[in-house]
């Protein structure tokens, strides 16, 4: 049974640890105990049954913190189910098709056996941090494209997904 999931991520502005708060409302929801955490603040996976890992795209990467999180913790969270979600398109392609990962998560993703990524639209709007958000903004390029229904019933899914997962890994 999946008791325990951590739901980590890297977000520069706000916009992807507003998704994984989402996600792990849901999870909660379901009856899991979820936290959501900034990655760069976790310190030990250990007491997780289940971990899902979201970041930021910049410039086709994934935030700095969610690939760190990943290769810092990879021989852990060998051990246990792990999905990976992905926020950015500053458009609504996110909602019109499935958008695959990114070539470093997906790097991530098969070496650590990841059971589930889904890449959602991401958030940009004044007062966002750094030059290149600045630049996006005066280009009239941002705005919110995150579709919380789709992150809600992604997250519920991720019960069954995970908990099969875990059974995978005993």
């Amino acid at each position: 049974m999946l008791e325990k999931v951590l739901v980590a991520y890297g977000s520069t502005n706000g916009s992807t640890a507003r998704i994984a708060e989402t996600v792990a409302a849901v999870l909660r929801e379901k009856g899991v105990a979820a936290e959501a955490l900034p990655a760069r603040s976790v310190t030990d996976v250990k007491p997780y049954d289940a971990v899902v890992v979201g970041g930021g795209l910049y410039a086709g990467r994934w935030h700095r913190d969610a690939r760190r999180f990943a290769r810092r913790f990879r021989h852990e969270l060998r051990l246990r189910p792990v999905a990976f979600f992905s926020s950015g398109p500053l458009d609504p392609s996110a909602r019109e098709r499935n958008i695959p990962p990114v070539p470093g998560v997906q790097r991530a993703m098969n070496e650590l056996d990841v059971v589930e990524h889904l890449t959602f639209g991401g958030c940009l709007q004044e007062g966002a941090h750094g030059w290149v958000a600045g630049m996006i903004l005066r280009s009239g390029k941002g705005g919110d494209f995150r579709d919380f229904r789709a992150i809600e019933s992604w997250a519920a899914g991720l019960v069954e997904e995970l908990a099969t997962g875990r059974e995978a890994w005993r």
